[in-house]
């Protein structure tokens, strides 16, 4: 009897062994997970940053190139180009106000925002392009 119960006294300090290990490599995993995450957001933050600042010197460049157009074609020209500046103005404080919200809703935030950065670099250029 004696045997048995000091058995199973090692085999119940193994188990808190084991269980105190198994949390402390868990700790680790979320922190690893937490600074991918992070790490994550700022690239994608750059990435959008980037984006944002090519999408102004495209309608920069289109700006300073209209002006030798007719008057009223430059009045229509400049609608549109204020149209999509606010557009890229809203992408960028749309970005800016990112709250860190967690992995799921970062991934759903990312594939809306890269939706809409797309479809707004794309009016751009198509507006740039029929517009030369």
């Amino acid at each position: 009897m004696v045997f048995i119960f000091l058995t199973s006294c090692d085999n119940a300090a193994q188990k808190v062994a084991k269980a105190e290990e198994n949390v402390t490599d868990a700790q680790k995993d979320l922190q690893i997970a937490e600074g991918e995450y992070l790490a994550d957001v700022e690239n994608y933050r750059l990435l959008a940053a980037d984006k944002i600042a090519a999408n102004e010197k495209s309608i920069m460049e289109f700006n300073a190139r209209i002006e030798k157009e007719k008057k009223e074609v430059r009045t229509d020209y400049r609608a549109k180009i204020k149209e999509l500046e606010l557009r890229n103005s809203d992408m960028k404080k749309k970005m800016d106000d990112y709250k860190l919200e967690g992995k799921d809703k970062w991934e759903l935030f990312k594939t809306e925002f890269g939706k809409d950065m797309d479809n707004l670099g794309e009016s751009i250029s198509n507006f740039v392009k029929k517009n030369t």
